[in-house]
């Protein structure tokens, strides 16, 4: 009988703390920590491990808070499309009053942790929160206007680390920013044309031009393209202390350009498998163009 009942507290646990990583989105949020702890490694001048472990955890609270708000929102259009039917609040496994509460929480700890980091970081992190939420999330419904919007809250992690670092805002984080911005494009493009059918659904207008035609991957292509160009920057000693070698800009550059080429393959495609692809690539492309920039600084100073 105790065996039993033990079984079935684990079990619940483990439904709660399943339901808690749903509601957060919890892959989406690590990957966020990963950019934000990777512009850190770029603009400390020495590494604490205190404040890597702030920012991770802030930063997790701050993109938790935003998608526990999210689902909120949109819990009744989330309740219409096969892929988020069975999320916490619209399969009824989470009140709207627990997801708020978590989001609440998650809110005031993610701000107090970036605030012992310095206000600046703070500042931004509840800047990312408040577009995510108060003007992204309404968009979505209104017009494909709302995936520009929403690259900005989306394109302040890798800055929000070097901010974390250094308190200071420059050439150098504004730089990290701009790379994430452009990136975000063709990366939420590929994955709106995977999901199109889906999106139409819960009435979401994700693709720019409003279907999937060879205008949207046109625009996927020219900000593939502007996001090359941004990502070797560097390498020209022109954004301060965000310094990029000709070898790690060239690894860079080619990275980028098999990101172009998925994006290419679906102009000629105009398929989902296409799409899924460069979906990937993109993924791919944004966490080893950030390992290449971490690793190359770190060399060039004689850490490593």
């Amino acid at each position: 009988m105790k065996t039993a009942v033990s079984a079935a507290k684990n079990n619940t646990i483990a439904l709660i703390f399943a339901d808690f990583k749903e509601i957060t989105k919890a892959r989406l949020a690590i990957s966020v920590v990963f950019s934000s702890i990777a512009g850190y490694f770029l603009g400390a001048y020495e590494l604490s491990a205190v404040s890597i472990l702030l920012l991770a955890f802030g930063g997790y609270c701050m993109v938790g808070a935003s998608n526990a708000y999210n689902q909120v929102i949109e819990k009744d259009l989330d309740a219409l499309m096969q892929r988020t039917k069975n999320r916490p609040i619209p399969s009824g496994r989470m009140s709207v009053k627990m997801a708020m509460l978590i989001a609440i929480v998650l809110t005031v700890l993610g701000v107090v942790s970036l605030y012992f980091l310095n206000p600046k970081t703070a500042m931004f992190g509840a800047i990312s929160i408040f577009l995510y939420t108060s003007v992204y999330t309404p968009l979505k419904t209104k017009t494909p206007l709302s995936v520009f919007v929403g690259a900005f809250p989306g394109a302040i992690p890798f800055m929000l680390g070097w901010v974390a670092a250094t308190n200071e805002f420059g050439i150098e984080p504004g730089t990290l920013f701009m790379i994430q911005f452009f990136w975000q494009f063709p990366h939420f493009w590929a994955l709106g044309w995977m999901l199109d059918d889906d999106y139409r659904k819960g009435g979401f207008k994700m693709l720019p031009t409003g279907k999937k035609d060879k205008g949207t991957v046109v625009q996927i292509i020219m900000y593939t393209i502007w996001m090359i160009l941004i990502s070797v920057i560097p390498v020209f000693g022109i954004t301060g202390r965000l310094q990029l070698s000709e070898f790690s800009a060239i690894l860079v550059g080619l990275m980028g350009l098999g990101m172009l080429l998925f994006a290419l393959r679906l102009f000629i495609g105009m398929d989902n498998v296409s799409a899924r692809k460069l979906m990937l690539a993109s993924v791919s492309y944004i966490t080893l163009m950030q390992i290449v920039y971490v690793i190359d600084k770190y060399i060039r100073v004689g850490w490593i």
